[in-house]
């Protein structure tokens, strides 16, 4: 005979036994107790099979080999040691009809279908095609041996027949209860249940210690018996009716009769699947929750793994009996089985990392991509040590489409960002444009980007990659709280953005096309035309050279950089990746949001106290940075300088001489600066009095003022 393994153990079963039957087989539960009816529609054979948890062991094949563990009584089931990534495959199919339940009646179903010219489908779990979903379309989601269909059907006949009503008393979740058709299967298979006490209605108790001893009925009588067969009716076995109710389904057979509910429950578990009580369900209508749906959400009766197919007569009984009326069945939610999350992904591929316009183009040109601020961006090109000398000294394009990019506009637009920046807006002048940070609640720095006037009531908002993401919903979320009658754009996937800079960048805009004349000046704005591309030109400098941000729509993009590159070839025009850039920033003292700072930083942490106004009379964070403005504050952002190579970022900030737990600090960035021919890096210290000089690595680091480079500005109004 073959064997499975059982918790550890090596157990023997019959050719064609379920995991379910070759547990009873060998005296055990194939759970940890509850009624069996080995037909799928509870939960009270779950189990972990083969690394898989929640999986029906009734419907299972026992195998050579397949190894179960019951869930644990009182944790979350996990499938333990490694996780298994298996491929699940993915097949569309179309049907004309499906019925769904290969039994009389759905078998009459889908000769009356092949009657009137229909092409029926049939599926059944038993044959291996278990439907765990019905949604709009409608589509049939069917867990099949060989991964998972997708049938998209015009019409769908429900025959899935009835299910056996369990018993809820005292004693219920006790092994060897078993409803009649699965006592009848087990038998079937030669299985031996030892004496037998087939009882109805008037059952009230079963007694025992794990298994079943004796049962009590209604008029005192106890039977002693090692096995109950509770034979107390059926229910429509309804779950996929009730899971798509704007779905064009027909329910025929006894899925679609009437049946009568059981009487009220007294005491015992209810929901197997919870352990959800009578007492539970008191306790909640007592609590004023007295609908069916309400008392399905405070108890949580109903949400397990059978969704109901147990406890929805009891449950719908027991509200019955203290309303008055007898309530309809709650809603179904896909799926009606437990799905592994490869089945449930199966055919799709979501890349949560979003690629820009010149995605390609980056490929083509040999870039190293990395994953940064939810978007695929290079790295670099090869040598970003040349790419940072074309920046300092020629002319370099960076791929700036990740950035946050927003039109905002209205009646209501000018005190909307009054409010929502530190600083002023009222006075920015059209075509004009001005340096920006978000604050949290409490004065701590969110994000930072650029404010851009168009025109009045119409303005450009910036906002970094990394902020990209949440900023619409931090605009529109505040602009409605405060009922103000703004219109909020976001245009960051719909706009790419590519960054002209350097030196000879505006050489390289007026061989696209660009007059000196027409080009803006340090921080202003306008729309041109650059090789024949619309754009939105924005001077600012992230750098510290001259740059010029071209926004445009991202069809154009591709066209714009190849031209760009192009025109630029006897300049020495190159591509500059993230590597290269964050060198250039750091010697410029730029902070990025999220790297140099952290949750709690507030402004005059990184030494900005000069972008928050507070003459103003409100704006996000203001009370907050007013309260603790008094207060003494130690953590400050520094620049530092070092000999040697550029200490990682993370790397731990000590007071020269310093114990090795003896920590006031980390670096946040550094930068072997070709320029300066040593390390340039930003870091805290966070204990004052602060110290001019630190140990870092084991060498000394010299507190420097930043910016390191340009401290004029002079390179980027070039």
């Amino acid at each position: 005979m073959s064997r499975v393994v059982y918790d550890g153990t090596p157990i023997e079963y019959d050719e064609g036994d379920t995991l379910a039957i070759a547990a009873v087989r060998n005296g055990q539960h194939p759970a940890r107790g509850g009624t069996l009816c080995l037909a799928g529609d509870c939960g009270n054979c779950v189990a972990i099979v083969d690394g898989t948890p929640w999986v029906r062991t009734c419907q299972t094949p026992a195998r050579p080999g397949s190894v179960v563990r019951r869930h644990p009584s009182g944790a979350h089931p996990s499938p333990g040691g490694p996780e298994q990534h298996t491929a699940v495959a993915v097949r569309h199919r179309r049907a004309h009809h499906v019925v769904i339940g290969n039994g009389e009646s759905g078998a009459a179903a889908a000769a009356a279908a092949r009657a009137q010219g229909d092409t029926v489908l049939m599926l059944d779990a038993a044959d291996g095609n278990e439907v765990v979903g019905v949604f709009d379309g409608p589509t049939i989601i069917v867990r099949t041996p060989s991964g998972i269909d997708q049938l998209h059907a015009h019409h769908i006949t429900l025959a899935t027949g009835a299910a056996e009503i369990h018993p809820v008393c005292p004693g219920n979740m006790l092994a060897g209860i078993y409803t009649p058709r699965a006592a009848a299967a087990a038998q079937a298979a030669g299985v031996d249940l030892g004496r037998i006490a087939v009882v109805g209605r008037n059952l009230v108790a079963i007694h025992g210690e794990v298994g079943v001893s004796a049962i009590e009925l209604a008029d005192g009588t106890v039977i002693e018996c090692d096995t109950v067969v509770a034979d107390l009716g059926s229910a429509p076995r309804d779950l996929l009716a009730r899971m798509a109710p704007m779905v064009p389904v027909s329910v025929v057979g006894p899925a679609a009769a009437a049946h009568a509910l059981p009487p009220c429950p007294q005491e015992g578990v209810v929901c197997p699947c919870g352990k959800i009580t009578v007492e539970d369900l008191d306790g909640v209508w007592s609590k004023g929750f007295n609908e069916l749906e309400l008392v399905k959400r405070a108890s949580l009766t109903g949400v397990g793994t059978c969704q109901g197919g147990v406890c929805m007569p009891h449950l719908r009984a027991f509200v019955a009996e203290r309303s008055g009326s007898e309530p309809q069945p709650f809603t179904a939610r896909p799926a009606a089985r437990q799905l592994t999350l490869g089945e449930a992904a199966a055919g799709y591929h979501i890349d949560t990392f979003r690629r820009t316009p010149l995605h390609a183009e980056h490929v083509a040109l040999g870039a190293t991509l990395d994953k940064f601020g939810g978007w695929y961006r290079p790295w670099h090109y090869g040598d970003p040590v040349a790419e940072y000398w074309a920046v300092r000294e020629a002319v370099s394009l960076g791929d700036v489409s990740t950035l946050g990019k927003m039109i905002v506009s209205g009646p209501d637009v000018v005190e909307a960002l009054e409010r929502l920046y530190p600083n002023h807006v009222h006075d920015i002048k059209v075509g004009r444009a001005r340096y920006v940070i978000n604050l949290t609640e409490r004065g701590h720095i969110l994000d930072d980007g650029m404010i851009l006037r168009d025109a009045d009531d119409r303005f450009t908002l910036t906002f970094t990659s990394g902020g990209a993401s949440t900023a619409e919903m931090w605009v529109r979320d505040w602009v409605e709280t405060w009922g103000l009658k703004v219109h909020v754009l976001d245009r960051t996937v719909s706009h790419g953005a590519i960054n002209v800079t350097g030196p000879l960048a505006g050489e390289l805009l007026r061989r696209a096309g660009v007059a000196d004349e027409e080009r803006p000046k340090f921080l202003q704005h306008r729309r041109l035309a650059v090789a024949g591309v619309p754009c939105h030109v924005m001077r600012l400098s992230f750098t510290g050279e001259a740059s010029f941000e071209l926004h445009h729509q991202i069809d154009r993009s591709v066209e714009l950089w190849q031209a760009l590159m192009h025109l630029g070839q006897p300049l020495g025009v190159r591509p500059h990746g993230l590597q290269a850039l964050f060198g250039l920033r750091c010697e410029k003292g730029h902070i990025l949001v999220g790297q140099d700072t952290e949750l709690d930083t507030s402004p005059r942490r990184v030494n900005m106290d000069w972008a928050v106004k507070l003459d103003k009379p409100a704006f996000i964070g203001r009370e907050a940075l007013v309260r603790t403005a008094r207060l003494p504050d130690e953590r400050r952002l520094f620049g530092f300088t070092m000999e040697g190579p550029a200490p990682l970022e993370g790397s731990v900030i000590r007071p020269v001489g310093g114990a090795a737990d003896d920590v006031i600090g980390h670096v946040t960035s550094s930068w072997n600066s070709p320029l300066f021919g040593h390390a340039v890096l930003m870091g805290w210290q966070k204990r004052a009095p602060h110290a001019d000089v630190v140990e870092i690595d084991g060498r000394e680091a010299h507190v420097s003022p930043v910016p390191f480079y340009d401290p004029e500005g002079a390179r980027a109004r070039l």
